[in-house]
């Protein structure tokens, strides 16, 4: 009984092995498996039984305190200094505050958005992640401002006329000040043929490099994929945008836009996992072609699920840092790093899968 034991225990622990990962066709020599050297059935000591550090590594994330789709943490500055910390421990060097302003909340004491009727903050969140960031050693780059009504029209377009003055007034308060003020990102979020989206990118990253002496201007838009249900009750979009569509579409807006947007970060979570490399790879050819940076935007939180948001399960972030590194991206940021990944967060899965990202990548 005890050799048929030792027998079978075996046998499972060689036939697991050739299953550790995908692209891994063949079955482990005897220096690799652990069933022949009397080591557990695993690559390292922390229980992962895939290859190690294979994806892109995380280095930007987005800073979300103007927010309408998740809670605030109602952080003060010792909160954040801590959180900067934690971002520096694992590599991050950019960070990116997602949008100034949404309609009548504000993140600094505008002028001109105070006279529009918007709330006066408690904090000057912007001087504040500039000060930190350049404490810690990042480039901060700060988001536009969204009133509101591109969500109530469709046409991004209305963006134009209250970021005119907005992008003016931040450099003047902060732009000089800071060394770490590194870029600018703008922030209306698009998928497809949105109204006024090349008009508006282009006219916006034009006044945002003129004034700022030419510093790099990003978008972050969502694939129109199955996964795409803003508004809805389903887990699937039934009108699901085809790989070509995709390519034709964003081709023209490329077309449009690239001699003022830098770099392109698409959200990665409208789409299907088995979908990643067909739509990444088109993202990088397009980026390559009209010489901007193609980066991903590797979300944390799952669209999986019908609880609206919640951190990720790390093998799902896993995989898609994998297929960004397979296709050659160029950097991997994330929304978002305060309330889905980091130790702090108020949700305790997020400290979970930053111990879990730490481990895969040995850091």
């Amino acid at each position: 009984m005890t050799d048929r034991r030792a027998f079978l225990k075996t046998a499972a622990a060689a036939a697991a092995s050739l299953a550790v990962a995908p692209g891994i066709m063949k079955a482990a020599g005897p220096a690799e498996n652990p069933a022949l050297t009397g080591g557990h059935n695993t690559l390292d000591g922390n229980g992962l039984i895939v290859p190690k550090a294979q994806g892109l590594k995380i280095t930007g994330t987005f800073l979300d305190e103007i927010s309408h789709d998740i809670p605030h943490q109602n952080w003060g500055e010792k909160e954040w200094d801590a959180d900067f910390r934690n971002m520096k421990a694992i590599g991050i060097d950019t960070v990116i505050m997602i949008r100034s302003g949404y309609r009548k909340f504000i993140t600094y004491p505008s002028p001109y958005l105070l006279k529009k009727g918007c709330y006066m903050p408690s904090y000057d969140l912007v001087d504040m992640f500039l000060r930190l960031a350049q404490k810690y050693g990042m480039k901060f780059w700060f988001g536009l401002y969204d009133s509101g009504r591109y969500w109530d029209t469709g046409d991004l377009s209305c963006e134009i006329e209250d970021n005119r003055f907005v992008i003016d007034e931040v450099w003047e308060m902060y732009g000089e000040k800071y060394d770490s003020f590194g870029g600018w990102y703008i922030s209306g979020e698009i998928s497809r043929k949105t109204k006024g989206a090349i008009d508006a990118f282009h006219a916006m990253g034009k006044q945002c490099k003129d004034v700022s002496g030419g510093l790099p201007t990003f978008i972050s838009p969502w694939i129109d994929g199955k996964k795409a249900i803003m508004g809805t009750n389903k887990l699937t979009n039934d009108q699901a945008v085809s790989v070509a569509e995709h390519e034709r579409e964003w081709n023209e807006i490329f077309d449009g836009i690239h001699d003022v947007v830098d770099a392109c970060a698409f959200q990665d979570g409208h789409i299907d996992y088995d979908e990643l490399d067909a739509f990444f790879s088109v993202n990088k050819k397009l980026a390559d072609k009209y010489g901007m940076q193609c980066w991903t935007n590797a979300e944390t939180f799952d669209r999986d699920m019908p609880i609206k948001f919640l951190p990720i399960k790390f093998d799902k972030l896993r995989m898609k840092l994998e297929a960004a590194a397979r296709c050659g991206y160029d950097k991997a940021i994330t929304f978002e790093f305060p309330h889905f990944m980091s130790p702090q967060s108020a949700y305790l899965q997020a400290g979970h899968l930053y111990d879990r990202y730490r481990e895969y990548f040995g850091i």
